[in-house]
Parts: C-alpha cells; sequence; structure tokens
C-alpha cells in the first residue's frame, strides 16, 4: 500500500497496475526544471532547510520545492533565486512552463499549478583580475 505522501497513477486496463512517485521525485524533477531556465540562480530554502543542511553537511537538490498532491494533481510551490538584469515575470513565467512540461512529460500527472516566489535577486560578484608582479626599481635600471 502507498503511503499517505506518495503520488500513484493509475495506469489503464491494458497495461494493468500502478506507479507510484515519491514526492521527493516530483520536487527533484521540478528543482532541475527550473534550473535550466536563463535567468535563475539557484533555489531558495526556508530556516528549517538551511539548518538541516548544516547539520548534515550536505546540500539538497530540492531546496526550495514543495510538492502538494490531491488525487492525480500536482500542485509545486518554488522559491528561486533570480540573477539581476533578467525580467522577472518573463523569468517566472518560463520556470513555469519549464517544470510543467517537465512533470507531465516525465510523470503522466497533471499539474494543477506552479506557484513562483521570488526570494532574492543575486549580483554577479566581480572577479578578480591576476596583479601583474611590480617590476623593482633595481630591475627596471638594468634595463635602460
Amino acid at each position: 500500500m502507498a503511503a499517505d505522501n506518495e503520488i500513484t497513477r493509475e495506469l489503464g486496463e491494458v497495461q494493468g497496475g500502478r506507479i507510484t512517485f515519491a514526492p521527493d521525485v516530483i520536487a527533484t524533477i521540478a528543482s532541475l526544471a527550473a534550473a535550466e531556465v536563463e535567468g535563475v540562480e539557484g533555489m531558495a530554502g526556508g530556516v528549517v532547510e538551511g539548518i538541516t543542511s548544516m547539520l548534515n553537511n550536505k546540500k539538497s537538490i530540492t531546496k526550495g520545492v514543495r510538492v502538494d498532491v490531491n488525487e492525480d494533481l500536482v500542485t509545486i510551490e518554488l522559491n528561486v533565486i533570480i540573477k539581476y538584469g533578467f525580467k522577472l515575470h518573463e523569468v517566472c513565467a518560463n520556470i513555469q512552463n519549464s517544470i510543467k512540461n517537465a512533470i507531465e512529460t516525465m510523470t503522466g500527472l497533471t499539474v494543477a499549478a506552479v506557484n513562483v516566489s521570488v526570494q532574492s535577486i543575486s549580483f554577479e560578484k566581480a572577479k578578480k583580475q591576476p596583479q601583474q608582479p611590480a617590476v623593482e626599481p633595481a630591475a627596471a635600471e638594468e634595463e635602460k
């Protein structure tokens, strides 16, 4: 018997049986689909996820993604960090389309909604240029 938090898809009479998806599978698909969208810096987790990752000393690929299931309908809630300079509404619309298409294509489930929450904007850090060694005065005089 499937656990309450698992997602089950009944197959037709020809195939028979059922397929069960763990919520983490759906969250992983959503996270990877969102990460592929241009303008997305990453996912933003909550306080609990931050503390858990510090204690476990590992990063979760499903950080910032929550999956809710009602029968065969899936709702995704996603917290993202967007790169500065991109149009937020366009990036979010692309995230929604990408996640919906990925989940429906890979699982056959119906996505009812993809709710995107922009938690932060990231700014590109200036890359340090390697400093050229200063010419010593003695070496400069020898060259003359």
